[in-house]
């Protein structure tokens, strides 16, 4: 995984006893990631002012209010690897709350579909048969007949919920998939993830994640497959 070098360092960091926003900032000394209002930060939990939106905060100081918990960490770890996105995606809700009136318990569909994208989404750059079949869920065609071709997709994990979740992996651990263009899959366009007018319309799929080839040792098996408690049929999700 992407996140293994920079996650093993985050945990040796806090063994040592460092805080979660001590340990994400030691990392930002190697790698600084420039916001408009100033060099990225994050900063205990305590500094968020009381009645201060965080996004607006983030927006307003540069810093990210994080606490002393895996969650926490993992959305660091995020803002570590995919800052364009992140930044993307704050500049998204603090839009989203210009346009309800700075009302923050006014959410509407852009910013629950940002949120899902924050906390639970996966970014898949993969040839067209391949994305037809999950658009289909057609399990069998995406993970058994077409298997071979998940080796020139690309699927990044980008929501920190969907990462933590994953700690303790479970089948029917599923991510809420945006299907990018696949002109290049060595970057995901993030033009395509923060279209603002496509994410209103909550174009995510659901795709459980250790069914992707070389995930999970399991799904050697294609018995793996089988269970319809997880892969289920496109008609079965939408009656049951």
């Amino acid at each position: 995984m992407p996140y293994r070098q920079t996650g093993q360092a985050l945990s040796a960091d806090l063994l040592a006893g460092a805080t979660v926003a001590q340990a994400l900032n030691r990392q930002l000394q190697a790698r600084p990631i420039r916001l408009s209002h100033g060099d990225l930060r994050f900063v205990a939990q305590t500094e968020l002012p009381a009645g201060e939106a965080y996004e607006a905060f983030i927006h307003r100081s540069a810093c990210v209010p994080s606490r002393d918990n895996l969650h926490d960490l993992l959305n660091g770890l995020i803002w570590l690897h995919w800052p364009v996105l992140k930044t993307g995606l704050n500049a998204a809700h603090i839009e989203a709350l210009r346009l309800s009136g700075g009302v923050q318990s006014r959410r509407g569909a852009l910013r629950d579909a940002l949120t899902v994208v924050d906390e639970n989404a996966a970014l898949l750059q993969a040839p067209a048969a391949l994305c037809e079949a999950l658009v289909a869920r057609d399990w069998q065609r995406l993970f058994i007949t077409l298997r071979p071709l998940w080796a020139q997709a690309q699927l990044h994990l980008i929501g920190h919920a969907l990462l933590e979740k994953l700690m303790q992996p479970r089948k029917p651990i599923c991510a809420h998939v945006l299907i990018l263009p696949f002109d290049d899959a060595a970057m995901p366009p993030m033009d395509a993830a923060l279209d603002s007018s496509r994410l209103a319309g909550k174009p995510f799929y659901p795709l459980p994640v250790l069914g992707v080839p070389g995930w999970w040792a399991g799904n050697e098996d294609e018995n793996f497959y089988a269970d319809t408690g997880v892969f289920r049929p496109k008609a079965q999700q939408q009656t049951g």
